[in-house]
């Protein structure tokens, strides 16, 4: 562990968003994006300028920085500015760079059939199956607690075999978390996980970049194919905005399958005159 010490203005920093409850890869991102700036300015932030930051974001493009990275620095810049140095005004000069929306990648339910019969072992399955079964990310399935499931029910269950050889809440028994690691102290990590889904997938041939979020999208866009309503979706997935969600709808191939041409639907006025015999 590095003794170096903290600088008061990063201890500030890091109270700030502690108190807003920002996850622990949200604050390493928005200190090492603010960490980045301030090289770059090489002076102290309270003396930065509208046009250091605009020079900045220049300098990031020139870098060959891809819009996330800029969004993600824009996010970082404008809470430093906004709440640790409290000079809101800064925030107005940072601009966030339009990016593609890249389609989600998605699985058949042929597919996801194969991927869950060729989990390596009952609590993996079982795993996949919530992400998929239930929407979840990543990081949301990582951390189920026992206490977050209904036992009684057994909503979080996988049955094949007989005499529930593989119902995984009975053959694993979870104390505390519901997919432990290695260390049964601590939950399975999000990129064993990861790693489980890719190399799970790629073992049964399946040529798409499958990932636990591949799961999650397929859980929309087969929801949005047997017919969901767009803004239910909206609200199991957990976004904010419509337009996030509606990105399924350009995926979902059997909704184009089964759409009819109102030309189709359109019925002769007249009756067809019989063919002379």
């Amino acid at each position: 562990m590095s003794n170096t010490p903290i600088s008061p203005l990063r201890a500030r920093m890091i109270e700030d968003m502690n108190v807003r409850g920002f996850g622990d890869k949200t604050q390493n991102d928005y200190i090492r994006h603010v960490k980045s700036f301030l090289i770059f300015l090489g002076r102290s932030p309270m003396t930065a300028t509208p046009e250091d930051l605009r020079q900045y974001q220049v300098h990031q493009s020139k870098a060959g920085a891809q819009p996330p990275t800029i969004n993600s620095a824009v996010s970082a810049l404008r809470f430093f500015f906004r709440v640790t140095l409290n000079r809101p005004e800064m925030c107005r000069h940072i601009t966030m760079v339009r990016q593609a929306q890249k389609l989600p990648t998605v699985l058949s339910k042929e597919e996801i059939l194969q991927l869950l019969e060729a989990a390596p072992g009952v609590k993996y399955k079982a795993a996949m199956s919530v992400a998929y079964g239930a929407g979840l990310r990543v990081s949301e399935v990582a951390n189920l607690k026992v206490t977050d499931i209904d036992g009684k029910r057994k909503l979080i269950r996988v049955e094949q075999g007989k005499g529930k050889k593989d119902d995984y809440w009975w053959v694993a028994r979870p104390k505390v978390w519901l997919f432990p690691g290695r260390e049964h102290l601590m939950p399975v990590t999000t990129r064993q996980l990861y790693r489980v889904v890719r190399d799970t997938a790629e073992a049964i041939g399946i040529k798409k970049r499958v990932s636990p979020h591949v799961l999650r999208h397929s859980f929309a866009t087969h929801l949005y194919e047997q017919g969901t309503d767009i803004r239910t979706i909206q609200v199991l997935l957990g976004h904010s905005k419509l337009d996030t969600t509606a990105r399924y709808a350009h995926v979902a191939t059997k909704v184009l399958r089964d759409t009819i041409s109102p030309l189709d639907q359109l019925k002769p006025l007249r009756p067809k005159a019989e063919p002379p015999k």
